[in-house]
């Protein structure tokens, strides 16, 4: 494994289920609420749902955050 996972089960639940709606709300709202905005949202929903898939967020790690063996 080439990172080590550094978000408790809940919150990996979380942001799936977050980044899922944001996906979805970009996807019917896109003509409606604008191209920029509707990139950002769809962007933001990947970065949600892709770090809570793979149980590793980039910038808990850059301030050094680490799942303790409760946290699983």
């Amino acid at each position: 494994m080439l990172y080590a996972k550094n978000l408790p089960g809940w919150e990996r639940a979380l942001r799936i289920v977050v980044g899922l709606a944001a996906l979805a709300f970009a996807a019917i709202g896109w003509s409606t609420a604008g191209l920029g905005l509707g990139v950002a949202v769809a962007l933001m929903g990947a970065t949600l749902a892709l770090t809570g898939l793979f149980g590793f967020c980039p910038m808990c790690a850059m301030v050094g955050r680490k799942l303790d063996g409760k946290g699983r």
